[in-house]
């Protein structure tokens, strides 16, 4: 929920005069037992102040809450960073019908780190290492690598293979309908380019091959939309180029894209690190 404009002391007053019909004190215990959250997935306490032009979160109890049945794996734990490599399906953080079936709730409740924040989002269809802060004070140390792009990321992706692809893949990416799609803005819509992504060719698959992304930006559903708009859409996408249907409860075709690995200078201890993934895609076969 978007917050901008009134006068509003406090982000309660805000909820409270926002939503009438839900009592000031029910979202006095929400908030008490940590179900309003910040951008940064952090609870938001019932005496923080109104602050415009940021976003609010509600997780509300959700009583039959399906099971996702995969795990995450622990790659890395200091005092400042978490490293796990994500499996498909399972979300990154709570969200829609996912509150406890998600990395982060799962993470918190492992660790006993009620403060950890992720860095970096992975799609929920999307398996791969993904990247947690402990310390919110150290939040944006990180965060600053991956707004200088100074943060090394490759992905592997099944698509069509295709014999001419280009070297690097630019557009605008633009948020589209239904409000969780996003696409290129059409050459004539006005705007600098804002999403990039570098093509490899790794092996041919008969009609399929396996690609290597390596992304310099970060935009929401980046290597989806540019893949798909090269006209080889990832295998088993069901949102680009078109949107598809998807039974609840089906793990039978997960997105063929893999979050490899990430590389970077820690910007607390200095030390150079690199995660990797040990998921592998599925194997098609040449024909």
């Amino acid at each position: 929920m978007g917050l901008s404009g009134g006068d509003w002391l406090r982000a309660i007053d805000f909820l409270a005069d926002r939503f009438p019909t839900v009592r000031p004190e029910i979202w006095l215990q929400r908030m008490q037992d940590g179900l309003v959250l910040d951008e940064q997935a952090q609870p938001v306490l019932p005496d923080a102040a109104y602050r415009p032009h940021t976003r609010l979160y509600y997780y509300r109890h959700l009583a039959e809450e399906p099971r996702i049945p995969f795990e995450y794996t622990l790659l890395f734990q200091d005092a400042h960073l978490v490293a796990v490599d994500k499996p498909h399906f399972l979300p990154t953080v709570p969200g829609g019908r996912y509150v406890q079936e998600t990395v982060l709730v799962r993470l918190k409740q492992a660790l006993g780190l009620d403060s950890l924040a992720p860095l970096h989002r992975l799609d929920r269809e999307t398996a791969g290492v993904t990247l947690f802060c402990i310390h919110p004070a150290e939040r944006d140390a990180y965060h600053a690598l991956f707004r200088q792009q100074q943060v090394h990321k490759t992905y592997e992706a099944i698509a069509p293979w295709r014999a001419e692809l280009p070297a690097v893949r630019r557009s605008r990416i633009v948020q589209s309908e239904p409000f969780f799609r996003y696409c290129e803005a059409p050459d004539e819509v006005p705007g600098e380019a804002n999403a990039e992504t570098h093509i490899t060719l790794l092996e041919t698959l008969g009609e399929w091959a396996r690609y290597q992304l390596s992304p310099t930006t970060g935009r929401t559903h980046q290597l989806r939309i540019h893949m798909a708009a090269l006209g080889i859409p990832i295998r088993n996408d069901h949102w680009y180029p078109d949107l598809l249907p998807v039974a609840d409860g089906d793990f039978s075709a997960p997105l063929q894209l893999l979050a490899r690995s990430i590389a970077f200078t820690d910007p607390i201890t200095g030390q150079a690190r690199q995660f990797s993934s040990g998921r592998e895609l599925e194997q098609v076969l040449k024909v």
